[in-house]
């Protein structure tokens, strides 16, 4: 034993003179550490209820619940968490997890109630004293975060690759790169309630974590039979509303979808779905077109038994999908991989057929016990500008489908596209990538009335346009289109400064002080685009509820005035593969009580 060690215990001796700490009022007068694990306080108009703390919580100690006041609408399920404080424990775990940042625990720790149930308590709505307190536990920045912030990027063909190429410009994610995405999704299921279709998103996503593709692709065609297609061109309305998306980037969603699908060979498909033997009822449904809706109606009404025959105008099936986007979003191959299937339940198709022209609605309705009427939107429409009825002038429907077909096009060395849609990208890549085939050079410009910040589009395909050498010119309005000599010389635009009236109605306003002029020999409007019914006889008609912009009247099952007849598509709820997919599969199930009920 040292000497140090015998004196060390007399060191204390020199705090005998100091005054001791003394706390009268230890209850109020002792505040928590700054980081201090105390109540909970939740900003519930930055919470969107995703239920990830709920989730988390291994006392269960939080619920979710519904709230006065706050609705549930697309991104937000209308729940706030209620924290129960006979099982809390202050992990934290909840405000670890938090995706949006709203829920935090404060230094607060006193509470003295009489009665048990106040411990139960919703953050936020139940006002606390400590609701205002800045101290107590946040989630530590930086680096600590329970999934990657970022997505895992999608490889694509650079731009000199695709540029004057129609080949697929997205490669598709690595086994690895899906599974790293997928260990991003927190299973909170927002995304769900946003998908047209309600898709089993968070289950498939989880299928790919546990690598089991074949489980996934069950899930994918309980509520989508059209994957692959999906996975490519889908408008991904449940990415915007990804809770991920509030401090980071929403999960890849819809390339997930696709991996999946092109995880699967199509010669499985029938094993792995359990479809290689259907029992007929001995009941048939036509079904007009073959676009999204039509072909969701025909699988899952042939998945109940129905004979299902498909009439359709083109020689080829897929509707807009096949002739309305280009190939280097949506390979041919993948069309086929999706609608061959849906062929091999039984499904026949008989191409080249105008319904009232080389059969009528009424025959299909006395030859058939139902009929599901899925047409699309096949006409362009026009500005009705100054020049627009001359022989260059063209509708990006029109060129788009011939470009499909391998039809040869007029392609002029300046082109001019008035809109700002993706059908206007759609159109402007394709002719960037013919104009550069035929002349070496890109020299294709397109406006439209919406600004950079409002333009329509996917902010990607406006990104992509750019990059193959497309000028993109938002926040101008068409005026005329200058001719001398019967050549079209090109478009005169002025700034557009508004679309709607104080009513909301669209009525776009000018600066006419403030033009330009767009050199071009070729014009392409690709404004909207318009439904051609003029195969619905005028008998017909007379039982139905049509608006007098065109728009016909179905219930929640889309059956129309004729109990017969039901109605989907983009006719009904304008452009959008999922929507068209959706519907048809709503549409089956009402035919399906219909002709049984």
């Amino acid at each position: 034993m040292s000497i140090k060690d015998v004196i060390y215990p007399f060191v204390a001796w020199k705090k005998i003179v100091k005054k001791p700490v003394t706390i009268k009022d230890p209850i109020n007068d002792r505040p928590g550490a700054p980081r201090y694990r105390g109540f909970h306080k939740n900003d519930i108009q930055e919470c969107i209820g995703c239920g990830t703390c709920e989730d988390i919580c291994e006392n269960e100690a939080i619920d979710m619940v519904p709230v006065e006041g706050i609705e549930t609408k697309d991104g937000d399920s209308g729940l706030r968490p209620r924290v129960d404080y006979g099982r809390c424990c202050w992990c934290a775990l909840c405000v670890d997890i938090c995706t949006t940042g709203s829920l935090k625990l404060t230094n607060a720790y006193t509470w003295v109630e009489e009665d048990p149930e106040k411990y139960r308590f919703t953050p936020g709505v139940d006002k606390k004293p400590w609701d205002n307190e800045e101290m107590g536990w946040n989630r530590p920045e930086p680096n600590y975060e329970f999934y990657q912030l970022n997505r895992v990027t999608m490889e694509h063909l650079h731009p000199e690759e695709r540029d004057d190429s129609f080949v697929e410009m997205i490669k598709g994610y690595s086994k690895e790169q899906a599974e790293l995405e997928a260990d991003r999704c927190v299973e909170c299921g927002i995304c769900t309630a946003t998908c047209p279709a309600h898709m089993g998103i968070p289950e498939y996503i989880k299928a790919i974590r546990n690598e089991d593709m074949e489980e996934g692709l069950r899930i994918l065609y309980d509520t989508n039979p059209l994957p692959g297609i999906c996975g490519r061109i889908c408008t991904h309305k449940c990415e915007d509303v990804c809770s991920l998306g509030h401090r980071g980037e929403p999960v890849s969603i819809r390339w997930l979808k696709r991996y999946i699908a092109d995880q699967n060979p199509s010669e499985e498909y029938k094993r792995i779905l359990e479809t290689e033997s259907i029992t007929k009822n001995g009941k048939s449904v036509a079904i007009i077109g073959s676009g999204s809706s039509g072909m969701s109606a025909a699988h899952y009404l042939s998945l109940m038994g129905y004979e299902c025959t498909i009439y359709e105008k083109l020689s080829k099936a897929g509707g807009m999908m096949r002739f309305g986007i280009p190939e280097y979003r949506l390979p041919y191959d993948q069309i086929d991989k999706d609608i061959d299937y849906i062929l091999s339940l039984g499904v026949k198709i008989v191409y080249n057929t105008t319904i009232g022209k080389d059969i009528t609605l009424e025959e299909l309705g006395e030859k058939f016990d139902a009929v599901f009427a899925g047409t699309g939107l096949h006409l362009g429409r026009s500005t009705r500008i100054e020049g627009t009825d001359h022989k260059h002038v063209y509708q990006a429907i029109e060129l788009l489908r011939k470009i499909t077909l391998d039809e040869e096009i007029h392609v002029a060395e300046k082109i001019v596209v008035i809109g700002g849609g993706n059908v206007a990208m759609d159109i402007t890549r394709s002719l960037a990538r013919l104009q550069n085939r035929k002349y070496g050079k890109v020299q294709v410009i397109t406006t439209s009335l919406e600004t950079e910040d409002i333009i329509p589009a996917d902010k990607e395909e406006v990104i992509e346009a750019r990059e193959e050498k497309a000028v993109i010119m938002p926040g101008w309005a068409p005026q005329r289109i200058e001719i001398e000599n019967d050549e079209i010389k090109g478009l005169h635009v002025a700034q557009c400064e508004s679309l709607f009236d104080k009513e909301g109605n669209f009525n776009p306003q000018c600066n006419l002080d403030n033009k330009k002029f767009y050199e071009g020999s070729m014009i392409v409007e690709a404004i909207g685009q318009g439904m051609d019914l003029s195969y619905l006889t005028e008998d017909i008609k007379e039982h139905l509820d049509i608006s007098p912009r065109g728009r016909i009247g179905v219930n929640e099952k889309f059956q129309s005035g004729l109990p017969w007849l039901f109605i989907g598509g983009d006719i009904i709820q304008g452009p959008d593969v999922i929507h068209g997919i959706a519907n048809g599969h709503t549409a089956a199930r009402g035919i399906d009580e219909y002709l049984t009920k």
